[in-house]
């Protein structure tokens, strides 16, 4: 798989938004959801595949969570940006 992946202790109400050059799949997970989605198995998450930015996902509890950027299984050189918006 080609991602790009960080681990933040986010707290309910907090947004998470990526800026970037190319359509792709902008998720986050809990851990054992990461564990899955790396394993290549079933799992869930919050986002979804976006080609318009600023893209932005609100963290529906406190936790600690795993921001994704997946290109689908493609491989490029991109430009993003992630920020945590802290409400």
């Amino acid at each position: 798989m080609n991602f790009i992946h960080s681990r933040e202790y986010l707290n309910r109400g907090n947004v998470v938004q990526l800026d970037c050059d190319t359509q792709c799949n902008f998720m986050i997970t809990t851990d054992s959801d990461f564990s899955s989605y790396r394993c290549g198995g079933r799992f869930q998450y919050y986002g979804g595949h976006y080609s318009r930015f600023p893209a932005r996902i609100a963290i529906p509890h406190s936790d600690n969570w795993n921001i994704i950027v997946d290109l689908g299984g493609g491989r490029a050189n991109i430009r993003y940006n992630i920020s945590i918006l802290r409400g």
